[in-house]
């Protein structure tokens, strides 16, 4: 059997779907997998800010239609790329093992870059959250591949990049510092993977069963409906990380709703069911004053 997995581009985007590759055909023995390599419109414009393109589809929309026309079986995303809301047609049919959600710094340590310090990244969250740090710092947009990304580095004082994306490009040596989650509150389901496939396609659900990880489900869905209860997506100025509890099938979630400017940061806290919980955050920061700094 051949199963065709749609894909972005990227040398980070290649690795990961080579990884689900290389783990579906050991799990299935005589499966023939080969990548279907498509290009995104965040892709083809480099220069222009995520949240002005559009926000999370700009990375996710022309995978997903590879699989929804036929061109492919499986669509394999970064799964903080995903807009909070599937397609009609579509199904995240697994989640894989999540790798480290944590942001972190190049070219310098959050201390020890010089007052009035430039910083450059392409997250508007990112960006709120270290003005909150740093009143002081001036930021600088950042787009393109993690590699063009690096090159960049010297350009600025501290570029943010995401950890995992240095995990998958075996960079991680040029980590200044990670950021912890209650500095820097990641993006939704950063770190993580997910395979979407056609909603009526039982025979890839069956083959991408062998990818499922129960416990980064909880916590990917768990950060997804945080945000689809915001709204929104990567253009807005919010994060949320969520932690599962090994007693139970519930999650520990905090969500977070920022000024740009980082002159007032809004963080809640809750412990419940995936679901529940990701909207319960989400409903007490907008109505705490969220839903102003959203502009509402």
């Amino acid at each position: 059997m051949l199963l065709r997995i749609a894909t972005r581009s990227s040398a980070q985007a290649l690795a990961q779907t080579g990884w689900v590759a290389d783990r579906l055909r050991a799990a299935h023995p005589g499966l023939d997998v080969t990548l279907v390599p498509t290009e995104t419109a965040g892709d083809r414009d480099t220069t222009t800010p995520i949240w002005e393109l559009g926000g999370k589809g700009v990375f996710a929309k022309e995978v997903q239609v590879a699989v929804l026309t036929g061109l492919a079986d499986v669509a394999v995303h970064s799964a903080k790329d995903l807009p909070s809301t599937t397609p009609d047609g579509l199904v995240v049919a697994a989640v894989p093992t999540r790798r480290d959600p944590r942001d972190a710094l190049v070219g310098a340590r959050l201390d020890d870059i010089p007052v009035g310090g430039r910083v450059a990244t392409g997250s508007i969250r990112r960006r709120a959250q270290l003005a909150a740090l740093r009143p002081d710092l001036t930021f600088a947009g950042l787009r393109g591949n993690i590699g063009t990304r690096l090159e960049r580095a010297a350009e600025h004082d501290a570029i943010v990049v995401a950890v995992a994306a240095l995990e998958w490009l075996g960079a991680t040596d040029r980590i200044a510092e990670t950021l912890e989650p209650g500095r820097m509150l990641p993006q939704v389901a950063q770190g993580g993977l997910a395979a979407e496939c056609r909603a009526d396609d039982a025979t890839t659900k069956d083959l991408l069963a062998a990818l499922e990880d129960p416990v980064a489900r909880r916590c990917f869905e768990a950060e997804r409906s945080f945000l689809r209860t915001l709204g929104g997506d990567c253009s807005l100025p919010a994060g949320a990380f969520a932690t599962p509890l090994a007693a139970s099938g519930d999650v520990a979630i905090e969500g977070l709703v920022a000024a740009v400017d980082g002159t007032t940061v809004l963080r809640h806290h809750l412990v419940g069911a995936p679901l529940d919980a990701g909207r319960l955050v989400a409903e007490h920061l907008l109505a705490s004053g969220g839903a102003a700094l959203l502009g509402r």
